[in-house]
């Protein structure tokens, strides 16, 4: 400090002085670093506006006495808070230079966050980078050589004022928000407080009048329906502000894809994963890749990865013969405008194809392409029937070495890029999108995560070999039913009001191949229609493991570039930011260092290559992204985009290096970069953790669903898929994850979110209530005994106002969704199938994993390839997963033939009583119906021994019943005697 009390630059050691007030010059009104004029303008033109010490952005903390310095470069504020526009302006972080791997050890002064002595070393950098930029001014300064060409009039396009058109166009929204209307909404929050409190007043009379008759039964219910009502507020009150979403393609091309001027629209990753081709076979993945290669979007910004991890030389040959018809395929579907764009479902609609289709040659192009497909799908099935056969020797290629993937589990990496600038184009001389296989190093002792690293792999392969800084996945049977999808995750994305804090955007999942009833809730329609649009109004819908677009910076595991301010009042379960834990201050502050490391290291290109090793480890980027500076200096490209002067066959090396075994061990991914490793359900907590950093998410639902595929309608698979969600949501709950406790101290996670997310880990508990609740109507009726004590008018009032408050939910609910009554009935029957059988099974199989460490193998949900329509729906494979439901309807058609028995042996009076038991057993009888119609096989053909079973079982049990009653009270002779009163006559 001078004499004068004016604070010293912390970069270059001059006095900061004073601002056009008379008062110190603050540049950030955050932390209050003292950083004089000079530097900040400096720092300022070189596009770095965020802080160095706490990384907020300098306009977000400026007062209005700083304007004069702000005013200078408007633009690059702009450019630097909005990643969708900076897609549009050129960087000079596209100039980094890419260079081989460096593979040195770290420096112990790595993490310059916990070292007093990094203060130095950032000066000193910061003090070379300022005269480095002095240098080039002076450069710049030059008078132009006589001989330099003149500047192309393109390049000056950024110094003319726009147009009306322009501004126009520039002015238009590229989506709107839709709120649902109130008089829709506001009666189903009435209702919803109504039924709240009528629960609170039904249990206060079930808890106060107990059952002393039956009082195990009695306390059993209570309990269960404790349980119950807690779940119902989990899963009902995350839906209190759902809403709607538009979208304006049009705009977005008006603003993007101007005439005369090269397309600004962001680059664009596909990536679509396979294990097994046996399971998943090869046609269906195929017909996802043509679906993607001919997307209504700029060729040169798309590109398309698959990931085969069973590393199968089937999958490989497939796709050699894919990228071969995608030569006609794709110009066809763009000469046409053909929707959908996978071959199989186009050619597959049972609609009139000549509607709309003036073209004279379409028809004839049409059959013709239609021949070349079905040509094509013989070689591909001829090849399927040929796999079905390994060799001994295992598999050989066409040069005749061995295919390096003949052992699955140990195999080197493999990478081939099939289509491209660089590969062939299509039968019109067009470009076609680039296609790549990758099949990642696998070695014994390793662990390899599954999917979620085959994800992770593609991360970094993407980023090396095209970097698009948008990633849309895609399951190998999810293919591309609107070929504008990506257009519409691009009015949210690179819209600058809406896409700066938006790490992903959703789409819903929608399928094909599934029966007109939807006897299994195959569809999921309340799921993605009802609450996932409740969860966009709050802080965004989570991330369900397939069409998804996502910024590939918030996969980095970065925070957004703008916290959300969230006031310690407004989450009742999140304490404020002050209270924050010093672990979690210490990640943010790391986080934050690197941020800056990034912003700072654009300038790469002035060092050699040991001055940016040095530079690397210092900021601790090797611990987190890896041992690859090619990749490391790819995450420094915002804007996305590889040189143009790198070497192909360099890249090709280094996509092998990070797709090695070693490359994540001892970095931050599965942890905090890329796809979170630790649960099956790997989708849930990646989703999580992003929006625990304070990212939200958005929930795209265009008019033509955006992407379909296909569902195990067969009930044994229907259930096995089941089953691993629920066990990925027992993994997350008895995880570091877990939504109950991670991330509390931030505040970035709103409470209504949280309740959401917990009903997604707990929910299959609900299975060990839910079992016993279904039993309860059986032993009432074997027994006599009933959970309900005789109702007076108070009570009838309750349980009445309680099935209508149910009923009308529902009503309301239907109401603002659109979601049908068949839709609504379908989910709830089938919430009671899996509860009492796959979610049984996850939550012993979860605690089993944690308690003994026996781990469960993933099951691959066999994706159907058969030409029958819905031929596997009446195909029963015995799981042991039926043996709950089976059970639970055996006990209660018991139950209910011994009632029955019972009221006609004791006469009138008992009759009373029994409707209250044969009605809860009926309950759990029509909602075990769907399941029970699967076993019976085909629709209306049940078969005859199925009806002689039932009948001799119910004939057996009946005369059980009545002729040995085991719950009547046996009175020996001496009591009766005693009991009896002679009459003397």
């Amino acid at each position: 400090m001078t004499e004068s009390g004016v604070p010293l630059c912390n970069i270059c050691g001059e006095q900061v002085g004073l601002n056009d007030n008379g008062e110190v010059f603050v540049a950030c009104h955050h932390c209050a670093v003292p950083i004089c004029k000079d530097c900040f303008q400096h720092e300022i033109n070189e596009g770095h506006t965020a802080c160095l010490s706490c990384g907020v952005p300098y306009q977000a903390r400026t007062n209005g006495n700083d304007d004069d310095i702000l005013d200078e470069d408007d633009d690059v504020i702009m450019v630097s808070e909005d990643h969708s526009v900076m897609a549009s302006q050129p960087s000079s972080s596209q100039d980094v230079g890419l260079h081989a791997r460096h593979l040195s050890s770290v420096s112990a002064v790595d993490n310059e966050v916990n070292d007093e002595s990094g203060k130095s070393s950032w000066k000193s950098r910061l003090k070379s980078w300022k005269g480095k930029d002095k240098k080039s001014k002076k450069k710049k300064a030059a008078p132009k050589d006589e001989n330099q060409a003149p500047i192309p009039p393109q390049q000056h396009m950024e110094d003319k004022r726009p147009t009306e058109g322009d501004a126009a166009a520039v002015a238009a929204p590229l989506s709107v928000l839709i709120p649902i209307s109130k008089s829709k909404l506001a009666p189903y929050r009435i209702v919803i407080i109504m039924r709240l409190i009528i629960l609170g007043l039904f249990f206060h009379y079930r808890v106060t009048n107990p059952v002393e008759s039956a009082f195990p039964l009695w306390l059993t219910s209570i309990i269960c329906e404790i349980w119950f009502a807690f779940s119902w507020v989990l899963d009902q009150f995350p839906k209190w502000c759902p809403v709607n979403r538009q979208t304006f393609i049009d705009n977005l091309s008006a603003r993007f894809e101007r005439e005369g001027e090269p397309c600004q629209l962001a680059a664009v990753d596909f990536f679509v994963s396979t294990v097994d081709p046996l399971k998943e076979p090869p046609l269906i993945t195929a017909n996802t890749v043509l679906s993607i290669l001919a997307i209504d979007y700029p060729v040169d910004k798309v590109s398309c990865y698959v990931s085969d991890d069973g590393a199968s030389m089937l999958t490989f040959e497939s796709l050699v013969e894919t990228a071969d018809f995608a030569r006609k395929w794709v110009p066809f579907c763009k000469k046409f405008s053909i929707e959908p764009r996978a071959p199989e479902y186009y050619f597959s609609q049972k609609i009139d194809y000549l509607k709309d289709k003036v073209q004279p040659s379409f028809v004839k192009e049409r059959r013709a392409i239609k021949r070349e497909y079905e040509e094509y799908k013989v070689r591909v099935n001829a090849m399927v029937a040929k796999a079905q056969k390994i060799p001994e020797e295992g598999w050989t290629m066409q040069d005749g070495t061995p295919w390096p993937g003949n052992n699955s589990r140990d195999h080197p990496g493999m990478i081939q890029v099939f289509l491209g600038r660089s590969g062939a184009h299509d039968t019109e001389g067009n470009e076609l999108p680039r296609l790549v296989y990758v099949s990642r190093e696998k070695r014994p002792g390793y662990q390899h995560h599954k999917k979620a690293g085959a994800e992770n792999a593609l991360v970094r392969v993407s980023a090396v070999l095209t970097n698009a800084p948008f990633i849309l996945n895609l399951d190998c049977d999810h293919y591309v039913n609107n070929s504008k999808a990506v257009r519409e995750a691009m009015c949210f994305l690179m819209d600058p009001e809406v896409g700066r804090d938006v790490c992903y955007v959703q789409f819903p999942q929608r399928f094909d191949g599934i029966d007109r009833s939807d006897r299994y809730a195959n569809r999921n329609t309340v799921f993605f229609d009802v609450n996932m649009k409740g969860l966009d109004g709050i802080q965004g819908p989570v991330y369900v493991g397939t069409g998804c677009v996502f910024n590939r910076q918030a996969l980095y595991g970065y925070s957004p570039p703008s916290m959300p301010n969230l006031p310690s009042s407004s989450c009742c379960c999140c304490p404020s930011k002050s209270n924050k834990d010093v672990s979690d201050i210490c990640r943010d502050a790391k986080r934050a260092e690197i941020s800056a490391a990034l912003c700072n290291l654009k300038e790469m290109d002035n060092y050699n290559e040991d001055e940016r090793s040095v530079l690397l480890s210092q900021t601790g980027l090797e611990k987190t992204f890896g041992l690859s500076t090619v990749f490391i200096g790819s995450t420094l490209m915002e804007n996305g985009g590889v040189p143009e002067s790198a070497d192909p066959a360099m890249l090709i090396k280094e996509a092998i290096h990070v797709i090695s075994c070693g490359y994540e061990e001892k970095t931050d991914w599965g942890k905090e970069l890329g796809w979170i490793y630790g649960s099956v359900t790997e989708d849930i907590l990646t989703g999580f953790k992003m929006q625990c950093r304070g990212w939200r998410s958005i929930y795209c639902m265009p008019l033509r669903p955006a992407f379909k595929g296909s569902a195990p309608i067969n009930l044994s698979d229907r259930l096995h898929q089941v089953l691993r969600w629920a066990l990925g949501s027992i993994e997350i709950f008895l995880s570091r994850h877990c939504p109950l406790w991670y991330g509390c101290a931030g505040g970035r996670l709103k409470w209504l979110q949280r309740m959401a997310y917990i009903n997604t880990i707990v929910y299959p508990f609900t299975s060990l209530p839910l079992i016993a609740y279904c039993t309860l109507p059986a032993i009432c009726l074997l027994t006599g005994k009933f959970i309900i004590p005789t109702l007076s008018n108070v009570a009838s009032v309750l349980f009445l106002g309680l099935f209508l408050s149910i009923i009308v939910t529902s009503v309301l609910e239907l109401r603002w969704s659109g979601v049908t009554i068949e839709d609504l009935w379908r989910n709830e029957q089938f919430w009671v199938i899996g509860g009492v059988s796959a979610h049984l099974f996850a939550v012993f199989q979860g605690l089993l994993k944690m308690l003994a460490g026996v781990d469960t193998n993933f099951t691959v949900t066999a994706k159907a390839a058969e030409d029958t329509e819905f031929g596997e729906l009446y195909i029963v494979k015995w799981t042991t997963l039926l043996i709950p439901p089976t059970t639970l309807i055996i006990i209660n058609m018991v139950g209910v033939v011994a009632g029955f028995s019972d009221a006609l042996n004791g006469g009138y009076e008992s009759w009373g009583p029994l409707f209250g038991k044969v009605f809860f057993a009926f309950w759990v009888i029509f909602h075990l119906y769907p399941f029970l119609k699967g076993l019976m096989g085909r629709q209306n053909r049940t078969p005859t021994i199925v009806v002689l079973w039932s009948v001799l079982l119910a004939s057996v049990f009946s005369l059980i019943w009545v002729k040995i009653n085991p719950f009547v009270n046996k009175i020996d002779d001496a009591t009766l005697a005693d009991t009896c009163v002679a009459i003397d006559c």
